[in-house]
């Protein structure tokens, strides 16, 4: 790191301890810039595995959404994993609060309550309301929680519209046959109706319900709330000649590299412009020494180059995927436009979770506390929101409460996340708590003493400079992010870091289980990190992602 960028860093550091704590505002609070009867038409169109680094792929959403409102640089998944990340978003709540701990049985759609949900606090407060695409894992599998019957007809409450992808697998010969990861035969509950769509693309069909329901609504004298949740970039069927075969890595274990299918329309757009996985080197290793890594990291070898071609196909593959939705998108912008709803309405972009594409050995996955997992694109545009860029952290449990407050609605119960919509609507803020991240990975075993809450295999905590993860095995890492983005090199055992982590641990040991207000504690002084303090730190984060990467 230059001398010249360590003295800003440095100085932004010491401007950080100046108790920067802005009051948080009352969720479900009517401010004056959303009082009235026009309220804003929310649209969150939520991708699934995509990456921070893949909005390069959709070049509608950066035109209609990040050019014309702001970018959340620290946008964070707390539990990177669809179904749990997904009941975040339904609930404010962190997992360890919902319980919704992973996409399997006992966890799943089945263990989700989604009798109270952010739709029907937006139908209270007098929106009408649709999920368009994926809802959670399992569903149309697992019987609902709420009435203990198949769910494959089910409509939670809460929702004007519903339009949801099933997981089911039917009976051979099934007219219905098809399912949410099916491509080209996506199978929904329309409002409690089952309706295949064989031969057409996802994507395209998502985009077609969402046009009819924005004309729908435009009818009618009530602002609406659509959670627009296309699969892509997940992967999924059918499978297809250009798709990567699983290969031996140099243990003889078998690697694949699950793709989504696309529309031919797409295929090898982005062959010239994909020269290797995102998380992969051009040249030399994903990470030379892992030494310093837990046992579940430690046991992959470093790629092959048969599997570095297979990353990168797996990436150009995802990449296609994310652009063909985009195309969607921009259809789905046009439709606002006509009715002359696009001027009223917040557009939101995310992601449910990141994904692995080669960093630390990982060929592809998630669940993980790393970056390249963690951090989620957001970006928002709107009436009354600003333009620009923030770095104050968001996370998707501090989404629920920003809406709510956007409509004018009421709080859910027992919110764990705050309200940015004074980030939103006025100037950047230091980052002043800490975000939590779990997870349930299989094969991690449990020891007495780990401190990892029941049901979870790893907890962390992720502030400005520094991250903490925690394994149930007993295993921990701790990276100091400021002079290793990459997390390359736990600093866990170097003595250097000894009051770092002390400290560290204790601020764990108190947020880990943390409900409600417990969660948005304010950090220790020395530990909240200014905006200017976190915009140099991103830029030289990217800087040594490019010169690491390319």
């Amino acid at each position: 790191m230059g001398a010249a960028l360590a003295g800003v860093l440095a100085g932004a550091l010491a401007l950080s301890t100046l108790g920067m704590v802005a009051a948080a505002p009352r969720p479900g609070h009517l401010g004056a810039a959303v009082a009235g009867v026009n309220r804003p038409n929310i649209m969150v169109v939520m991708l699934d595995d995509m990456r921070a680094d893949e909005m390069r792929f959709a070049p509608n959403t950066r035109r209609y959404i990040r050019e014309r409102g702001l970018d959340f640089r620290n946008s964070f998944s707390p539990y990177p994993l669809c179904c749990p990340a997904r009941a975040s978003f339904l609930l404010g709540q962190y997992a360890h609060n919902h319980r919704v701990l992973y996409h399997d049985a006992p966890y799943g759609f089945g263990s989700m309550d989604d009798s109270v949900t952010i739709a029907g606090r937006m139908q209270r407060a007098g929106y009408r309301t649709a999920l368009v695409g994926k809802y959670l894992n399992r569903y149309g599998v697992q019987p609902s929680r709420v009435t203990g019957r198949s769910s494959i007809r089910y409509v939670p409450a809460g929702w004007t519209d519903w339009m949801a992808g099933l997981d089911t697998t039917w009976p051979a010969g099934s007219p219905n046959a098809g399912n949410t990861y099916d491509y080209f035969r996506f199978t929904q509950n329309v409002n409690g109706t089952v309706r295949p769509h064989p031969g057409r693309y996802s994507s395209t069909v998502i985009a077609d319900q969402v046009r009819g329901l924005i004309s729908k609504y435009h009818d009618q004298d009530k602002p609406f709330f659509l959670w627009v949740t296309p699969v892509a970039p997940h992967f999924g069927g059918p499978s297809e000649p250009d798709d990567p075969r699983p290969v031996p890595d140099a243990n003889g274990r078998r690697t694949s590299f699950p793709t989504p299918a696309r529309p031919g329309w797409v295929k090898g757009r982005f062959d010239s412009a994909i020269t290797h996985a995102l998380g992969q080197p051009a040249h030399g290793p994903a990470e030379r020494d892992v030494s310093d890594k837990p046992r579940n990291i430690r046991k992959f070898p470093e790629a092959r180059p048969v599997e570095k071609l297979g990353l990168r196909e797996m990436e150009r593959q995802r990449a296609e995927a994310i652009f063909a939705w985009d195309r969607e998108f921009g259809r789905i912008v046009a439709r606002l436009k006509t009715t002359g709803e696009f001027a009223n309405t917040v557009l939101v972009f995310t992601s449910d979770n990141g994904y692995f594409n080669g960093e630390h050995r990982q060929r592809s996955g998630k669940i993980k506390a790393h970056e390249p997992v963690l951090r989620v694109p957001l970006v928002v545009a709107g009436p009354g929101i600003q333009r620009g860029v923030r770095y104050n952290p968001i996370t998707t449990v501090d989404l629920t409460p920003t809406l709510l407050e956007l409509a004018g609605a009421a709080a859910l119960p027992a919110m764990d996340g705050r309200s940015k919509v004074p980030v939103m609507r006025g100037p950047d803020q230091a980052w002043t708590t800490a975000v939590v991240t779990e997870g349930l990975l299989t094969g991690v075993h449990r020891v007495n003493g780990s401190g990892v809450p029941a049901g979870l295999k790893t907890s962390g905590l992720r502030v400005g400079r520094y991250k903490l993860i925690r394994y149930a095995s007993g295993e921990t890492e701790l990276y100091d992010l400021l002079g290793d983005p990459l997390e390359l090199n736990s600093v866990w055992t170097n003595p250097g870091y000894r009051a770092i982590r002390t400290q560290m641990t204790a601020l764990w040991a108190q947020y880990r289980s943390c409900a409600t207000r417990g969660c948005r504690v304010a950090l220790p002084a020395d530990l909240r990190t200014t905006p200017d303090w976190l915009a140099a730190q991103f830029q030289h984060a990217e800087r040594a992602k490019r010169n690491y990467y390319d």
